[in-house]
């Protein structure tokens, strides 16, 4: 019933044992952007169909995959190489039955661990992600962290997607969430220059979660000392003291990397106004009541 999705690039390290815990299905696919080390090698050794796209931005990449790549199955699990199928999700998985004809996809809890083994079971951002789709009931928007959009009703199902963002060390991670803070700048540039609207009450009281989340991420950007208030919420709010070091550590490189985010869009805004000292966290919340 299920096809696997699992996008890479140099992900010989991770790929291994991402594989091994889909190692029940029969059509996986590896969808890669010319990786340059031995990702390949490992995707044909274990069976793997691999397509191949050099990488853009991630709703446009996602998108392009779901409507190019040919699976074999109606329904799409997509993980990343640093994600793995527990035995909870896998025997949920092997029983797996659509509800209805009505449904698009189905949220699945992830479990991010940190460096030292610790689940983040408070500190992390979210802990559902829409991953079980039809790949023809499924859109994403957003260059970075993109949302999801289903065309349909959303379920949820048992077990967890185990999540290892530190698998390859802090360097690592650092150097990505440097290449997202660009992406979420430009983003917020984008809502900037358009002047674009987010609803306050969607943001609170929306059902869907792919909306909920988007207007959340629209009101909060705008937001004076956005870094405090995530690590406050991460580390308070979230009771991510609870996970201990660990938790209080991860809330806050969370509030750094936001920071970056505010620094890379005062560099846009100075950029294209240097004669103006605008603050982009000033700019005003504009607020709709519409459900």
């Amino acid at each position: 019933m299920i096809s696997i999705l699992i996008l890479t690039k140099n992900e010989e390290q991770d790929l291994p044992a991402c594989l091994h815990s889909v190692a029940w299905c029969n059509d996986v696919h590896v969808y890669d952007s010319f990786s340059s080390d031995n990702t390949l090698g490992i995707a044909k050794a274990m069976g793997a169909t691999i397509t191949q796209r050099k990488f853009d931005n991630w709703s446009t990449h996602q998108n392009w995959g779901l409507a190019n790549i040919s699976f074999k199955n109606r329904w799409v699990l997509y993980i990343d190489a640093d994600e793995r199928v527990s035995p909870e999700l896998k025997e949920t998985l092997l029983n797996f039955t659509p509800a209805d004809g009505n449904i698009a996809a189905y949220e699945i809890q992830r479990r991010d661990f940190a460096w030292n083994g610790t689940w983040l079971k408070h500190a992390q951002m979210s802990p559902y992600y829409l991953r079980l789709f039809r790949p023809d009931k499924m859109r994403y928007e957003r260059l970075v962290n993109p949302i999801s959009i289903p065309d349909g009703n959303v379920l949820r199902l048992n077990g967890y997607l185990d999540h290892y963002p530190f698998s390859k060390g802090f360097r690592y991670w650092w150097q990505r969430h440097l290449g997202y803070a660009d992406l979420e700048a430009a983003m917020r540039m984008q809502d900037i220059d358009k002047g674009t609207e987010f609803s306050i009450a969607k943001a609170i009281f929306s059902k869907d979660f792919s909306e909920r989340r988007y207007n959340q991420k629209g009101i909060f950007y705008k937001m004076p000392g956005r870094p405090l208030v995530k690590w406050f919420y991460l580390a308070i709010w979230r009771k991510g003291f609870l996970d201990g070091q660990a938790g209080l550590t991860y809330a806050l490189l969370q509030a750094v990397y936001e920071y970056f985010i505010v620094l890379k869009t005062r560099e846009l805004v100075a950029s294209q106004l240097p004669n103006q000292k605008i603050s982009p966290e000033k700019t005003p919340i504009i607020a709709t009541q519409k459900f």
